[in-house]
């Protein structure tokens, strides 16, 4: 008989029900205590998991009353919210994902799981794989963006860097894939909202990042707090037990977000406790986060015929074999025994200070505006985020110590030595006092180069951080406004570097500034990264992973619409179109300048007719004609222009990068097997069409800059 079956049969109920519960820890002057328990719940075997609990000592204390002190001697599973960086932040994901790298993105994730996992950790409540396409919704901020493709790029590297080769392993953490699914397009952009989209988007956008995630191998999949066309996704067992568990034969633990069990009675759909229990448990939900709902709701549901004993007894036994995945049973202790040395360390802020260069997007430079010209000599640094080094980490920071982040200050004071680097903030982030902009406005008339920090604060983005009008908040505007117009009549140049958790809605500033950097909340050495890119130390070469709008009144936008029978036509008023803004975005997807100057030419396809078992051979030549080392992201998309359910008009199938010097050329070769042509036909299924096919190559979601090529799919070998 196996460990875990062994277990199981030796268990009282409450025991069973203290393997699904999960309760949040805190910490006192005494050191960690329990969310209304006492450490005596651990002893007795009613608590079997815990989060928001780190430290080797703290964790080895916990860890110790249940595996030396309780009946059974089941070890505790240890989680904690590793989003991006433990103690080393490193950048937000949405900044991340501008890399488009799943090299970078599975090796910060590698870092962060050595991190935690010194901490004690066992499991992190990431990634988050949630698409989304509308900026005023605040967790934008925390996943890959808006394009499906992306966000299975990015589970999968994900997954691989936080799980490692071997769950048993000291530096191990268990991923939990999050929020399944669909939780992303709530209405308005309003956290925790209700969501209702059609099944064909569900299954073509936000099913296949979680997908991915379990072909990786995730160890564990979290339910959105949202509902999905009425059902709560905590209590739905079409998409827990019949899409995750029978059609991608998931077999990890569900554990549900925080509270989210109880909630099912705030959702309509539960009239107690015990009925919301119920209802999570046969759905497939197996630890129930914070809700106190299984404890004490299950009980009665038994007594009620509500659920049987074998439905408890199932979900244990994952809980259970998770655990012994993760090597908790034969030493409990073996994570945070290492402590981690200097060199670790000092290599993983170099890892950050890369990543965050990388992350960074030049969305504008006119006139070469940047980098910084080598002979200035007085900087003027002006913005409520030029020296904001604890914003930095972004929300969702881990324990990143505040005091722990390079400010843009700092980073521009240790890159350029023999500077003068004057600084005012002008304003604060979010209060209407314009009393410093003269003083702000002072510094420009002395200065060789003016840089402007703008943007959010940290908690404006992230959980319940729903904006409805995204755009600069306080009185940072009016200082904007300022700086450009006292610029203008000195003749110079001013370049903003906007930090933010989601695309702004900024038309003045792409209007009016001579340079544009997108810096998301870049981490621990966003400082020193932001330095590298305006120095010219490293060439920019992030991507903008989400498209930006040029007014809120286009939200939700993103590049992979469906054709309309009307297109815009200027000359036709009846056509899909605004009267008083321009359809496109202000920056499309994967929009991104470099201090290069790229040209492409000669995109050659073939096969020029394909069947489903053929692979397609792209290349594309390319050229830095401009005066700078840089690197250059180049994009293919695919549209099939007459199917059986009409196609997007534009969907990511590729991407690679090149590295090139001044004046050099090379070659991009990309492939494409046939099979990622497939789409969902009228039934659902994937369907394989014969058909034009046209295949568009180049630097963004934008037609005006892309090479194309068209091919045929044919069903005939």
């Amino acid at each position: 008989m196996s460990r875990v079956q062994s277990l199981i049969d030796a268990m009282t109920l409450p025991e069973k029900l203290g393997q699904l519960t999960m309760t949040a820890s805190s910490y006192a002057v005494t050191g960690p205590v329990i969310a209304g328990d006492s450490t005596e719940a651990i002893k007795a075997g009613t608590i079997g998991n815990l989060l928001n609990l780190y430290g080797p000592g703290h964790v080895r204390e916990m860890q110790r009353l249940a595996v030396e002190e309780s009946r059974l001697r089941i070890p505790l599973m240890i989680g904690f919210d590793v989003i991006h960086g433990h103690r080393t932040a490193f950048p937000v994901p949405l900044g991340e994902a501008a890399l488009f790298d799943p090299r970078a993105w599975e090796l910060t994730a590698r870092e962060a799981a050595r991190e935690a996992a010194a901490d004690g950790l066992a499991m992190t409540f990431a990634p988050m794989l949630d698409i989304a396409r509308d900026p005023r919704w605040g967790r934008i901020v925390e996943g890959p963006g808006e394009d499906p493709w992306v966000g299975a790029l990015m589970a999968d590297a994900k997954v691989r860097g936080f799980q490692g080769p071997d769950l048993a392993a000291v530096d191990a953490l268990a991923a939990v894939a999050k929020h399944y699914c669909a939780y992303a397009p709530v209405t308005a952009g309003r956290e925790y909202a209700s969501v209702d989209i059609s099944e064909r988007t569900l299954r073509e956008v936000h099913l296949p990042p979680f997908e991915a995630a379990i072909r990786a191998g995730v160890a564990a999949v979290m339910p959105a707090f949202t509902d999905f066309g009425g059902v709560p996704m905590t209590a739905n067992a079409s998409l827990l037990r019949g899409w995750l568990r029978q059609r991608l034969g998931f077999d990890g633990v569900v554990v549900s977000d925080y509270n989210a069990v109880a909630e099912l009675i705030h959702h309509g759909v539960a009239a107690d406790l015990a009925e919301a229990a119920a209802l999570a448990l046969r759905a497939g939900v197996d630890i129930d986060m914070m809700a106190d709902a299984y404890r004490r709701g299950l009980p009665v549901a038994l007594e009620r015929r509500l659920v049987t004993m074998a439905e408890i007894d199932e979900a244990v036994a994952r809980v259970l074999t998770l655990k012994e995945r993760l090597g908790l049973f034969d030493d409990p202790y073996h994570r945070g025994m290492q402590p981690e040395d200097a060199a670790t360390l000092i290599n993983r802020r170099r890892i950050a200070r890369v990543v965050g260069a990388r992350s960074l997007v030049l969305m504008k430079n006119e006139g070469e505006a940047l980098p910084i010209p080598a002979d200035a000599r007085r900087i003027a640094l002006i913005g409520p985020l030029a020296d904001a080094g604890p914003e930095m980490r972004g929300p969702w920071g881990g324990i990143a110590e505040p005091g722990d982040q390079v400010s843009v200050l700092a980073g521009l004071r240790g890159a350029l030595p023999d500077a003068t680097i004057l600084h005012a903030p002008g304003v604060a982030i979010d209060t209407s006092d314009e009393s410093g902009i003269p003083a702000a406005l002072d510094l420009c008339d002395q200065a060789d180069a003016i840089l402007l920090c703008l943007g959010e604060a940290a908690v404006m983005s992230g959980e319940a951080a729903s904006r409805a009008d995204p755009v600069l908040p306080g009185r940072q505007r009016a200082l904007a406004e300022a700086v450009f117009d006292r610029a203008a009549r000195l003749g110079k140049r001013v370049s903003v570097v906007l930090f933010s958790g989601r695309p702004l809605v900024v038309p003045e500033l792409a209007d009016r500034a001579h340079a544009l950097l997108a810096a998301w909340f870049p981490g621990a050495e966003a400082g020193n990264a932001v330095a590298d890119i305006v120095t010219g130390a490293r060439s920019p070469s992030g991507r903008t992973p989400v498209s930006w709008p040029r007014a809120v009144g286009q939200i939700p936008i993103f590049y992979a619409e469906r054709p309309t029978g009307r297109p815009f036509d200027a000359k036709d008023h009846y056509t899909s179109k605004y009267l008083d803004v321009a359809n496109t975005p202000l920056f499309p997807f994967g929009h991104g300048l470099t201090y290069g100057r790229f040209t492409l030419s000669n995109l050659t396809v073939t096969p020029a007719v394909a069947t489903e078992q053929d692979t397609l051979a792209i290349s594309v030549d390319i050229a830095n004609e401009g005066t700078m080392a840089a690197e250059e992201t180049v994009f293919l998309f695919t549209h099939d222009t007459v199917a059986s359910v009409a196609r997007p008009l534009m969907e990511l199938k590729g991407f690679d990068k090149i590295a090139l010097e001044p004046g050099a050329r090379g070659t991009v070769h990309l492939s494409l097997p046939a099979t990622d042509l497939r789409f969902l036909g009228l039934d659902l299924e994937p369907i394989f069409e014969p058909g034009e096919i046209e295949i568009l190559v180049g630097p963004a979601a934008d037609r005006t800059r892309l090479l194309s090529r068209t091919i045929q799919l044919s069903t005939v070998e």
